[in-house]
């Protein structure tokens, strides 16, 4: 099938799946059509190992939608998607350089639409096609265009065509057409400028040769006095960590206890301290060893204090993660205190990513190229994951256990809540469980959550 057969195809498929429907199982069997027609679409030459993966992990972040319908599995499938489709045309081109290619492709899909020779066979199509674009397709667009128009300015006009019974909602029927073919469309025929082509190289993770040379970063400062100050501010910054990691333990394991309100609030202020000194903490590297220091050989101590900082970083984040552990102990699970392991795994990640810059004498634009990666596998990792169940059936063991927040507030509790019904023998309970899970079965079948379906009334 040619680019104009993909669009017209998945634009259709996306009206039949979502007319007169909720969001549920028909956007994950969208995404494993595209998936699958992204497959056969894509030349051999373009199908490395990445693809491949892409490919596999947007199949599961669409099952895990049909199975789950959340906002993790959500954001999952269209970014697993939108890789796929990215690495299908540009195996070189960096993943930074995904989310201006399609903004620029959707602001400028209309002009590139006109653009007929560009995505349409330019030899005139023969037989059915022709007569089908020629005598339906395209004055249809039109009626249906001048149809809304007349409609909104004429009230009798439009109660001609109210007072027939027709069960179509037209104007949901234009919406998805006009949306599904949107998004066929910069799917299938996207365009990459040529100035993000020229710029991809200035991307790239190892430095070029003419990048060794040692040479002054900047002209008020020479190349020793560069490597005294980076020396000097990495020596000041391990003395000044150091002390903030002893103040830091000695407030959150050695003060008073303090309630859980105030341990709640206290708790979140130091992560967010933590992450932005990791934050800052990559700049600073990133300020010093952009260039010649990474091949100076006079640079050695600076190196090595650097690597010192990092290690110290780290040590810090194992210390709020501590804590955050002794927090779930003490008050349970819940979405944000596993998040909070979430981001402070990031920042493990990206230390030793710095770490490896420095060791393999990368370019800053290694970090960036690297981290959007896992980035995206932390979401794989969230849509996944039924977290709900597991902080509903965590949280069951404990005295306190809040049914109504679990049952209102925690998403795909329902297996737990009705095992705790039983043990509790609280019909009450059960009752509203059960009346939620009717609820969601009762759904059309494209509407449908596969996750209740697997539950008893």
């Amino acid at each position: 099938m040619k680019t104009h057969h993909h669009i017209f195809l998945t634009a259709a498929l996306f009206v039949i799946l979502f007319y007169d429907q909720d969001i549920g199982m028909n956007l994950g069997i969208l995404g494993i059509v595209y998936a699958l027609l992204t497959l056969f679409k894509t030349p051999e030459r373009n199908r490395t190992r990445i693809f491949l993966i892409l490919f596999v992990t947007s199949i599961l972040s669409s099952l895990a939608f049909i199975w789950y319908r959340d906002f993790p599995s959500l954001l999952a499938v269209v970014s697993s998607i939108l890789l796929l489709g990215y690495r299908s045309r540009n195996r070189k081109l960096k993943i930074l350089f995904l989310v201006p290619v399609f903004i620029i492709n959707s602001f400028t899909s209309l002009f590139r639409f006109f653009s007929f020779d560009a995505w349409l066979p330019k030899k005139n199509i023969s037989g059915v096609w022709q007569k089908t674009l020629a005598f339906i397709v395209i004055p249809l667009v039109f009626i249906s265009i001048f149809f809304g128009i007349y409609s909104a300015g004429s009230d009798h006009f439009a109660s001609l065509f109210r007072d027939y019974e027709l069960d179509i909602n037209l104007w949901q029927l234009l919406g998805l057409s006009v949306l599904g073919f949107f998004i066929a469309f910069n799917y299938w025929n996207y365009a990459v400028e040529r100035f993000i082509y020229k710029k991809n190289h200035l991307l790239d993770d190892d430095f070029q040769d003419s990048s060794k040379i040692q040479k002054a970063t900047y002209s008020f400062l020479d190349l020793d006095a560069e490597r005294i100050s980076g020396v000097i501010s990495f020596f000041c910054l391990n003395i000044l960590l150091v002390f903030f990691i002893i103040t830091y333990n000695y407030e959150q394991f050695y003060e008073v206890s303090k309630t859980p309100v105030q341990l709640s609030e206290e708790t979140h202020e130091r992560v967010n301290a933590v992450i932005m000194s990791i934050v800052m903490a990559v700049l600073v590297i990133m300020f010093y060893f952009k260039s010649g220091f990474n091949f100076d050989p006079k640079a050695k101590l600076m190196k090595t204090l650097a690597r010192i900082w990092i290690i110290l970083n780290a040590i810090l984040v194992l210390s709020a993660a501590v804590k955050n552990y002794e927090y779930i102990v003490s008050y349970g699970f819940t979405y944000k205190r596993l998040g909070v392991f979430a981001f402070l795994l990031l920042a493990l990640i990206g230390l030793a990513l710095t770490f490896i810059k420095i060791q393999r004498k990368k370019r800053n634009a290694f970090l960036f190229n690297a981290v959007p990666w896992y980035f995206y596998g932390t979401i794989l990792a969230c849509s996944y994951v039924n977290w709900g169940g597991i902080i509903t059936s965590q949280n069951m063991k404990r005295k306190d256990f809040a049914v109504n927040y679990h049952l209102e507030q925690v998403s795909f509790s329902e297996r737990g809540l009705l095992k705790y019904a039983d043990k509790k023998n609280d019909s009450q309970l059960k009752k509203k469980v059960l009346e939620k899970v009717k609820g969601e079965k009762g759904k059309s079948f494209l509407s449908k959550i596969l996750y209740y379906e697997t539950l008893k009334d």
